[in-house]
């Protein structure tokens, strides 16, 4: 798609913009970072005399420590997001109203998770200050991707941080970090609604461009997390423990988006569209076989742990 098509296309879909940012506005409800911060068990820091933190103060598992700093290093590289959405989507009218809008709730959920992790003393705060410095000293870019493809990329992803929050929250059993995670959640799914029928309109405007736009997208998908240090190894603890692996992401992400979509029901295709719907098939059948290997091997893993009376983690 030329830039000028992209032009056009943004003017196309400035009213699909306006119509999901009003709903967004409507189903959106006001709620305080602070609400979710426990100051009354006296925990802040004005109590603990600058003491050094030691892992015994903290009241979740290792593992869940680990998605918890991982999706806290995620929502802090909101400036670089914010960036490349306003490069994509502008500044004028409803679609600079939404980038506005967007940034401001993800950022309210960077401040609520830092918060809750601080004051419990749920982390080491002197080595997630250092993960924060060199998350955003990296950055996130898209490489100047064109609209269609940043809206693809946005609805899976906000639906993958949806589940990431949401699960992360259960694996810690602490009931005031799954109450907080929730309602962080709550506002990624409103997100990925609101970019999921953007995409949906794209594809009656122009259906061959966005069917090779959700393709791309899917093929090449990356969490936003990736220049996290170390986000390899972590992400390989947090889909051991079953917060998100690949078959949470191609049953839960991918699949729901594309039946959203009909992706495999449409017609009208030319030969742009039909060549992208049948990579995207292949690779489904891929990702599919890939997830069932790792299950195969989480589960032959956790049997030979309980089999020595080890945790499977």
């Amino acid at each position: 798609m030329t830039v000028s098509e992209s032009t056009a296309l943004m003017y196309e879909l400035e009213g699909t913009v306006e119509e999901n940012l009003n709903r967004h506005l409507a189903a959106a409800q006001e709620w305080m970072p602070h609400e979710f911060v426990p100051w009354s068990e006296g925990r802040n820091f004005a109590d603990l005399g600058g003491e050094a933190w030691d892992p015994e103060q903290s009241r979740v598992t290792p593992i869940a420590r680990t998605a918890l700093e991982v999706n806290l290093l995620t929502e802090d590289n909101l400036p670089s997001y914010h960036r490349e959405i306003e490069r994509a989507f502008g500044r004028d009218g409803a679609w600079g109203t939404w980038v506005h809008r967007w940034t401001a709730e993800e950022g309210r959920h960077g401040i609520c998770i830092r918060d809750y992790l601080l004051v419990t003393r749920a982390v080491d705060p002197v080595e997630l200050e250092r993960m924060r410095m060199e998350t955003m000293q990296a950055g996130y870019e898209t490489g100047d991707k064109p609209l269609l493809r940043v809206c693809a990329y946005v609805s899976f992803q906000e639906l993958a941080t949806r589940l990431s929050h949401r699960n992360t929250g259960r694996y810690t059993q602490d009931p005031l970090a799954e109450k907080l995670l929730t309602r962080v959640s709550t506002d990624e799914n409103l997100h990925m609604v609101f970019y999921r029928n953007l995409v949906k309109a794209a594809f009656e405007i122009a259906p061959d461009a966005t069917m090779r736009a959700i393709t791309d997208e899917v093929l090449d998908f990356a969490m936003p997390g990736a220049v996290i240090p170390s986000f390899a190894r972590k992400a390989a603890l947090i889909a051991k423990a079953g917060i998100y692996d690949l078959r949470i992401h191609h049953d839960d992400v991918v699949q729901p988006l594309l039946r959203y979509w009909k992706v495999f029901d449409r017609t009208g295709f030319g030969e742009v569209g039909e060549t992208a719907r049948e990579e995207l098939a292949a690779f489904l059948k891929t990702l599919d076989t890939q997830a069932a290997r790792f299950e195969e091997r989480r589960d032959a893993a956790a049997a030979r742990a309980a089999a020595r009376g080890l945790p499977a983690l």
